[in-house]
């Protein structure tokens, strides 16, 4: 009887085991903000080769819409390929003035240890007016 109480008393354990209770909410908690990290660059990503191509557009004479979006492809950081759609381009006009709507859409899921989430998707628009 003297052993099991003196057992009872002993706590010199209880930081480990208070330890794996917390650790894996800590470890899904880095882990979703490594996630949105990388949305986070990824849509600096997409502004970037959005921006560039709308930049490309304005110049004289007008590129093609296959040339601006193989500038956009080119100057785009941090977006892995296989999430991201073909950029788009859509000529209109407003108020008698030529534009073009350059849009690019990245899909990508959140990927956690144990389980991935249904794809976030992140849309970036620009508006270029064509001199």
């Amino acid at each position: 009887m003297i052993g099991i109480q003196k057992l009872l008393r002993d706590r010199s354990g209880s930081p480990a085991v208070e330890f794996a209770f917390a650790a894996p909410v800590l470890l899904l908690f880095v882990i979703g903000l490594v996630q949105v990290g990388l949305l986070f660059g990824a849509r600096a990503g997409m502004a970037s080769g959005v921006n560039e191509g709308a930049r490309y557009a304005n110049i004289y004479p007008t590129p093609t819409d296959a040339q601006i979006a193989a500038r956009i492809s080119q100057k785009r950081f941090m977006v892995q390929s296989d999430y991201l759609q073909t950029p788009t381009l859509v000529h209109g006009t407003a108020n008698g003035v030529p534009y073009i709507d350059i849009t690019m859409k990245y899909s990508a899921p959140l990927n956690f240890v144990f389980f991935s989430t249904p794809p976030v998707t992140m849309t970036q628009t620009r508006r270029v007016y064509l001199s």
